[in-house]
């Protein structure tokens, strides 16, 4: 099939690393939906910047978390045709150490990237599979390969999501379909900013410097290309060396 023109849908699209991929896709010549659940006016911003560039790309809104909810609003997507890069990049954190953390802030944590990655892709797959053709990649962590203190419920969301993609990849390979993940370590956003002082990376980042939004979307470019037909069930760090 023709690289271009696919139709590709990116979870958390609103954020630093989600509208970066949103806009790198697009740039590639996808039809992007730019998803978000809370920061809808964001979502809007990236798609109206995309398609002032000549670009091609939809909002669209709902919970990952909330199964009949997401259903709904991908088959509403789906009227239009397949969707066939598939970018799972919504997550969140709540941090605190295991011995102080609530109840809520581990299901929240799973919630999100466990049962939204089945929320999700589960719905895409069938329409997918009778293309003979798909990417889909799954934002995880470093923290799901080295650990972080204060971050057991985020670790284990993302590990779980790592063993996700190895399984669903064997699942897909004879379909024309890879499945991979993703594993930023720290990466200049808003989010990463009140977090991580310039010290603090240098400490812990081999290269020294916070990675940028660009640099994940660049591997989740080539991971939904034809060029990256043959790889699939690889867990990619973008860590400057962490992992």
């Amino acid at each position: 099939m023709n690289d271009q023109l696919k139709r590709a849908l990116v979870t958390g699209g609103s954020g630093g690393i989600g509208a970066a991929i949103c806009r790198r896709l697009a740039r590639d010549g996808h039809h992007v939906y730019v998803h978000a659940r809370q920061h809808i006016s964001a979502a809007e911003s990236v798609v109206r910047e995309i398609t002032s560039g000549g670009g091609s790309a939809a909002a669209l809104h709902f919970d990952v978390t909330d199964a009949q909810g997401s259903r709904q609003a991908l088959e509403s997507a789906l009227a239009a045709g397949p969707i066939q890069v598939l970018v799972n990049n919504a997550g969140v954190h709540d941090d605190a150490v295991l011995p102080g953390m609530r109840p809520e802030q581990w299901h929240r944590v799973i919630d999100v990237s466990i049962n939204g990655f089945f929320n999700v892709t589960q719905p895409l797959l069938m329409p997918m599979i009778r293309t003979r053709w798909g990417r889909i990649i799954n934002i995880s962590s470093v923290a799901a390969l080295i650990g972080n203190r204060g971050q057991v419920n985020y670790a284990a969301a993302k590990g779980a999501l790592n063993s996700a993609t190895k399984a669903l990849a064997l699942e897909l390979a004879s379909r024309g379909i890879t499945v991979n993940a993703v594993a930023p370590g720290i990466i200049a956003t808003p989010m990463s900013a009140g977090v991580f002082d310039e010290q603090t990376i240098e400490r812990l980042v081999p290269m020294g410097r916070a990675g940028l939004p660009a640099e994940v979307a660049a591997v989740v470019a080539f991971l939904s290309s034809a060029e990256a037909s043959y790889v699939t069930s690889q867990i990619i760090s973008v860590s400057g060396g962490m992992a």
